[in-house]
């Protein structure tokens, strides 16, 4: 038999900055997260990987991407030869040597141009919470995905509990415990932190039009956040969250009269690349 989370209260409307603030700033970067809680944002969503010497790093690809990186030389990676540069394999001192902020963006012309690296995720959250403080605002929550599939075991990361308990080291050692959430496409990264952490809340990814009673069932518990594609929204799936105590929390929203329409459905939280127009809407 399943058994159901509660239903948290602490944000009426969580407004979360997706990868910092995508459309304005380098992904997963300092700057960026630094810039979405000046725009207002209450949780920090950001992607993890692991580097050879088991560090955990803010990225969205276990390799560097030929959209956002160069290579050690300054020269574009192509598609073909990024999963060679995979960090998995790569000690974080070597990762060092790659910039993911010069390169435009073909998807976000917006986006600002500055020289940056992929931060470790502790530098992440002592910087936030340095600067919420700094700033006078409240200490920000942390939606922190873990990249993992089962293909890429033992190729692109380690093993999910192994992959769980250095991400969870991070939490434990900053202190962040109470306000961090991991999500994950990867159930198992989420039934073994259910288990192991069983205090930290958990969200489950979803891209597919699935029956949400059959994701349900295969991961074996309601998580406390149910992460859908934002077009898989309608009436009948926030009557399915509402009525298992999950709150729904739709990505990546980045027009305001979707989020707006959203809203007014009944979500409890929307993710977007700007947070910029995330505050011309009504909390």
């Amino acid at each position: 038999m399943l058994t159901e989370t509660p239903l948290s209260t602490d944000l009426t409307m969580d407004f979360q900055g997706h990868r910092g603030c995508r459309g304005l700033m380098p992904e997963n970067t300092i700057p960026g997260f630094l810039s979405a809680l000046d725009l207002g944002v209450n949780t920090l969503e950001m992607d993890v990987v692991i580097t050879s010497d088991r560090k955990v790093i803010c990225s969205h690809e276990p390799w560097f991407s030929h959209t956002i990186a160069l290579d050690p030389d300054g020269r574009i990676i192509s598609e073909q030869d990024e999963k060679n540069h995979c960090i998995y394999k790569m000690t974080y001192a070597e990762t060092r040597a790659y910039d993911c902020g010069m390169r435009p963006h073909p998807r976000f012309p917006d986006q600002a141009k500055l020289p940056v690296r992929k931060p470790l995720l502790k530098d992440v959250i002592l910087a936030a919470d340095s600067h919420a403080l700094e700033t006078n605002r409240p200490l920000p929550y942390y939606n922190i995905e873990t990249k993992c599939t089962p293909e890429g075991d033992g190729i692109f990361h380690p093993s999910p509990s192994f992959f769980s308990d250095l991400v969870m080291e991070v939490v434990q050692e900053t202190g962040i415990a109470d306000r961090v959430i991991i999500q994950s496409f990867d159930i198992r990264t989420l039934q073994y932190i259910k288990t192991t952490y069983p205090k930290i809340k958990l969200a489950l990814l979803i891209e597919n039009e699935g029956s949400p009673e059959i994701q349900i069932e295969k991961l074996g518990f309601y998580p406390d956040i149910y992460s859908p594609y934002h077009i898989l929204v309608d009436q009948d799936l926030v009557a399915f969250c509402q009525r298992h105590n999950m709150k729904l929390i739709p990505w990546t929203v980045n027009e305001v009269w979707e989020m707006e329409n959203l809203i007014a459905l009944g979500v409890d939280g929307i993710i977007s690349d700007y947070p910029d127009r995330l505050a011309e809407v009504e909390r």
